[in-house]
């Protein structure tokens, strides 16, 4: 099991939170996008950035840091189709997560040899304070007892799925982009039939879907609580 590459979805509106999720601050001064690029970067994987082609800015300084490539990508578009856009004027996830597994099979096309049916591109959405490594090491533990080889392992407490803190293996591609091919932007029906549910650790629980400015107050305060941020 290998992880390939990093998508920060960080391309939504946020209404109801005032600003892009993407743009807010953390009481240390970074913005949202820069902790999470932060905490991808000790991967050592590729980091994509996947903003709706908003141009969100990475800080120089992470940049010139970092020992693995961080660009950003567009989201796919379905050929000779009418964009379907959701009622925040995105494509939605789904074509930023597409965008991403073609970037990493481009990146494998490069390579000597490759093993694309056990790689996995880890997705982080900018409505969590999870941080990358962890995320990657509670989910890559199942992976490991993935018997049925499910293609999505993803996070769940006892209501919801989250699949936009999952990996996804870089082989679905094909399915993925003629899913949404087809005009379909639902991720939870494209993902319920082959995914894998881990459980939420318990101090996460504080750390994502948040919504408002006094959701993500009472987010980062967990985090501070439990970890440096």
């Amino acid at each position: 099991m290998i992880l390939a590459g990093i998508v920060i979805l960080a391309g939504g509106n946020s209404k109801r939170m005032g600003i892009a999720k993407a743009l807010l601050r953390l009481p240390i001064g970074e913005t949202l996008l820069d902790y999470h690029v932060r905490q991808a970067i000790a991967l050592s994987v590729p980091i994509m950035i996947a903003d709706n082609e908003r141009g969100f800015k990475v800080d120089k300084s992470l940049a010139d840091k970092a020992n693995t490539t961080i660009f950003h990508i567009a989201d796919y578009h379905a050929p000779d189709k009418k964009d379907i856009q959701n009622r925040d004027n995105t494509g939605g996830a789904l074509v930023a997560i597409e965008s991403a597994l073609q970037a990493l099979t481009l990146l494998n096309k490069s390579k000597v040899s490759t093993a694309i049916s056990s790689e996995y591109l880890l997705v982080i959405s900018c409505d969590s304070l999870i941080k990358a490594s962890e995320l990657w090491q509670q989910l890559s533990i199942s992976t490991n007892q993935n018997d049925d080889e499910k293609s999505v392992i993803c996070l769940s407490d006892n209501n919801h799925l989250y699949p936009l803190l999952a990996l996804y293996k870089v082989a679905i591609e094909p399915e993925l982009r003629a899913y949404i091919d087809s005009g379909q932007r639902r991720v939870m029906r494209f993902i319920e039939p082959i995914c894998q549910k881990v459980a939420f650790a318990p101090q996460w629980q504080h750390l994502t879907n948040f919504n408002t400015p006094a959701d993500f107050k009472k987010a980062y305060v967990a985090l501070s609580k439990a970890t440096s941020l």
